[in-house]
């Protein structure tokens, strides 16, 4: 996967991490940002654990699951709360 392909599916990744977690997106700039770093991430969690994903779908849910992640330990250090806890 070239550059331009490794940043769409980071965009798509940070957008699809911020849908599920937060509720929306958070913009285009952050979106991406989120999604490259957490495709790095996620390579890393799913090397770790033994997952090794091909393909662009691969890709893509190994980026979501560490654009997901960073958000998480991102809300757990800056002590955001969601409604009902």
């Amino acid at each position: 996967m070239g550059l331009i392909g490794f940043l769409l599916v980071g965009l798509v990744a940070g957008w699809l991490a911020g849908k599920l977690l937060r509720g929306g997106g958070m913009g285009p700039v952050v979106n991406l940002l989120v999604g490259v770093v957490g495709a790095y991430i996620g390579g890393f969690v799913f090397s770790m654990i033994g997952i090794h994903s091909h393909g662009l779908l691969g890709s893509l849910a190994s980026a979501v699951v560490g654009a997901m992640l960073l958000l998480f330990v991102a809300g757990l250090v800056r002590g955001e709360r969601r409604a009902g806890e």
